[in-house]
């Protein structure tokens, strides 16, 4: 196959995991020792890409200082900022101003909060044999309510694109990875508000175009929310997804740099401990991320969280299923339990119980 270019859209907000992304976009969040992204640009190299387009906007000027201008990811990186929002079609139209691709080749569309295990090689592969429009990849969910609905015929053509339908025909959605020749990025109106899911895609069906759904079981993730990032993260120290850029062997956790563990401390259930970050004797820490710098103190429980960035965890203070922000501190004696969320700097005192979404 020959090297493939991609746009890679990192423009959105993240609002589903604030307080974390209120300093830092979704996509540069640390994610099984590395930012987020780093992941999904070893991946895309495995599979032959080698110049990705970022499509930005959230906070744009933070990404370049991170991933510079790839070359030692094996990669060239191009940047792309959109100053007003304008949508998944908008932005890809944007960043198709630095590609290179002619009218007729193939570009990957990746959405900066997916992990995924399937085989972008293939799905280029059978895009450019069947000569389709776009070709999507779908995957099978629980509830694809919360996702866009693809019925698709014998053949693999997509009939139909129900966005986030009450009663969808099926269970496939939408896996937000893409391929579209060329040609049909630059029919999509230049700077306009666009959405490829409501008004590209089904405009595409209708038309008569080949709009190809290509369909696997293989391991998919939106990390949209705490939980599923949380749950990303686990699963790439766990070694149920693979990632050329682990910084450290599969296992119970990782410890970064610097990072200091009590050898009484239990850490496991694919935990990440960041760089300097401590955890004191008598901790309990089960299939969580720790921020860069932060202390778990003796005693102190951590599951199923996200502690950020130099935050503390006081001396048997108890955090399930919940998020902290960078330098906030629960104090010793408090439960966060059922999606708490602790804002970046705020100190919950000594025995102060809080379960509220917005401490």
């Amino acid at each position: 196959m020959p090297d493939l270019e991609a746009i890679l859209l990192v423009g959105g907000q993240g609002t589903r995991l604030r307080p974390l992304t209120l300093g830092t976009p979704k996509p540069l969040l640390p994610t099984a020792g590395v930012p987020f992204l780093a992941h999904q640009l070893a991946q895309a190299r495995s599979f032959g890409v080698r110049r990705i387009v970022f499509a930005t906007s959230y906070k744009a000027s933070m990404f370049e200082p991170v991933f510079g201008d790839g070359s030692s990811l094996g990669l060239e990186l191009v940047y792309m900022t959109e100053e007003t929002p304008l949508g998944t079609g908008g932005a890809i139209r944007n960043a198709a101003q630095a590609l290179s691709a002619g009218p007729g080749d193939p570009v990957l569309i990746l959405n900066g909060d997916i992990l995924s295990g399937h085989d972008v090689g293939d799905q280029v592969r059978q895009h450019v044999a069947r000569e389709a429009a776009v070709t999507l990849h779908l995957t099978e969910v629980e509830d694809p309510t919360r996702f866009g609905c693809v019925p698709t015929d014998a053949s693999g053509r997509v009939t139909a694109f129900l966005e986030k339908t009450p009663h969808p025909m099926t269970n496939r959605i939408n896996a937000g990875c893409y391929v579209f020749t060329r040609s049909v990025i630059d029919s999509i109106p230049e700077g306009q508000v666009v959405s490829v899911e409501r008004e590209t895609f089904p405009s595409l069906i209708e038309s008569g175009a080949l709009v190809l759904g290509y369909a696997d079981s293989s391991y998919w993730l939106d990390v949209g929310t705490p939980a599923a990032f949380v749950k990303g993260s686990r699963d790439l120290v766990l070694g149920r997804l693979s990632s050329p850029a682990l910084p450290g062997p599969t296992g119970e956790r990782l410890a970064l740099e610097g990072a200091v563990v009590s050898p009484e401390a239990k850490v496991d259930g694919g935990s990440v401990v960041g760089a300097r970050a401590v955890v004191e004797a008598g901790a309990t820490v089960s299939g969580s991320v720790l921020g860069d710098g932060c202390v778990i103190e003796a005693g102190a429980t951590v599951v199923d969280s996200l502690v950020g960035l130099g935050a503390r965890i006081s001396k048997g203070a108890e955090v399930r299923d919940a998020v902290i922000g960078d330098g906030a501190t629960v104090g010793a004696g408090n439960e966060l339990k059922a999606g708490a969320r602790v804002w970046p700097g705020v100190i919950l005192p000594e025995c102060a119980v809080r379960f509220s979404s917005d401490a």
